[in-house]
């Protein structure tokens, strides 16, 4: 099988390696192609470092963490809370989305709390199959293929409900997902400590005190229910997947939406195109 190309795009350093982070470590050990697009730089989402030096900060991380994943990145030169759905964007997206050549294309859904989120979602159906379209962007080849676009898993109601295409255990790649986040320490001090932009918990640098910290880090991390929940919630789907004893253990996992926007793969092709995987 020829590796896939895997692109997901997150609004902020951060959102895609907690959406697709385990998805992403099983397709990279799989020899699959994958990378994730930050669509802002994330520099007003601490709570006392902004700017120029937190989006430096934050590039760092994420680079990291695509490091521990074994995949690449990028960041977008756009502040933080700025993101817009222009045409200027909607290039940048066809062209990130024509160089890698781009098999599956991730994003959120905009349908979002967050305006960033929204219009991230927003701008991936807007490429798609504009991306297929020769002289649209013409200095970067179009796609002979329309990719599938799927949307990552969110809670929210209104409009629309989140409706998932197919659910991923993540269980087995947990620590690698884990020690990716955790190299989002910008994040662990500030939001992730209290979910607010006043309260904060540097990660201290002494060696056992660090280590205490990403113990407590990994074992009460805020997204663990929102994992579980994904595994809980559409278990009957997962066990349509990948079988009884794979859905029977399946303690975390991400789900996906397709977006009817893009090509339309059957829930074999799906299966296909998702990491093969098995619980330890």
């Amino acid at each position: 099988m020829n590796p896939l190309k895997i692109l997901a795009f997150g609004a902020h350093p951060d959102d895609a390696e907690l959406n697709v982070g385990g998805c992403a470590a099983m397709w990279a050990a799989q020899g699959h192609k994958v990378k994730f697009v930050s669509t802002t730089n994330g520099d007003v989402g601490h709570a006392f470092k902004s700017g120029k030096e937190l989006a430096e900060i934050r590039k760092k991380e994420v680079e990291a963490a695509a490091e521990v994943l074994g995949i690449e990145t990028a960041v977008m030169d756009v502040h933080d809370g700025e993101l817009m759905p222009t045409l200027e964007n909607r290039l940048i997206f066809l062209k990130y989305i024509r160089e890698w050549e781009a098999d599956i294309v991730i994003g959120h859904r905009p349908y979002d709390y967050h305006p960033d989120h929204r219009y991230t979602g927003v701008l991936m159906q807007d490429a798609a199959f504009m991306v297929t379209v020769k002289y649209v962007l013409p200095e970067v080849p179009c796609l002979t293929h329309n990719p599938v676009f799927l949307y990552s898993y969110d809670h929210f109601q209104t409009p629309i409900p989140f409706n998932p295409s197919i659910v991923v255990p993540i269980d087995l790649v947990m620590d690698i997902k884990m020690d990716a986040l955790w190299c989002l320490e910008s994040q662990i001090e500030s939001y992730w400590y209290k979910e607010n932009f006043v309260d904060v918990s540097p990660v201290p640098n002494e060696p056992e005190a660090r280590a205490l910290r990403k113990k407590e880090f990994v074992d009460e991390c805020l997204w663990k229910p929102v994992w579980s929940k994904q595994a809980d919630q559409y278990r009957e789907l997962i066990h349509d997947t990948y079988g009884t004893e794979i859905a029977t253990q399946a303690k975390y996992a991400e789900a996906f939406e397709v977006c009817e926007y893009g090509r339309q793969p059957t829930q074999e092709e799906l299966k296909y195109l998702f990491p093969n995987i098995g619980i330890q």
